[in-house]
């Protein structure tokens, strides 16, 4: 009975005694495990007007994005309790017989907001197309895989953003 004992015992030891291989470099921060650090611009776009000379669409010029890069755009929406939200673009609007879409595209410098759809954008009320107030994050691709994107509140945090940048 000593023998399987000393030899249980040594075994144990040997296991919790080796050391593997090291893994690979930390995660991005989420979930308590450490990372390098997230980086994110965010940008306000106030009073932004959608008329038909400009093909009911606005770009905005000088950001820095790089190849790797996504843009997360917002709209500021005012419930009926008057509670102010944010809705991440593309967002669909549904009228009787059409529809409107708030959308986005983006490249290495630009960021083009637009309005799409089957309604006649003329025939919007202003409420629709003028005074429109948009917030533009800018983060890493890889730190916003499986993140919940359209709760601007997890972006801010993740990114550590605590003002926009008014344009």
């Amino acid at each position: 009975m000593k023998r399987i004992f000393y030899f249980v015992t040594l075994i144990t030891l040997v296991l919790t005694a080796c050391e593997g291989v090291p893994g690979p470099p930390g995660l991005d921060g989420l979930n308590g495990l450490d990372g390098k650090e997230t980086i994110a611009d965010a940008f306000q776009l106030l009073d932004v007007d959608f008329i038909s000379s400009d093909d009911f669409q606005v770009t905005y010029e000088g950001f820095d994005f790089i190849e790797s890069d996504v843009a997360l755009v917002y709209l500021k929406w005012e419930l009926e309790d008057g509670t102010i939200t944010w809705r991440q673009l593309p967002q669909t609007i549904f009228f009787d017989n059409d529809i409107l879409v708030y959308n986005f595209d983006f490249t290495q410098d630009t960021v083009t907001l637009f309005l799409d759809g089957t309604i006649d954008f003329n025939s919007l009320d202003s409420s629709w197309t003028q005074n429109q107030e948009f917030r533009v994050v800018i983060v890493p691709a890889n730190q916003v895989s499986g993140i919940d994107t359209s709760d601007i509140s997890i972006i801010m945090a993740l990114g550590n953003i605590e003002t926009f940048e008014v344009r």
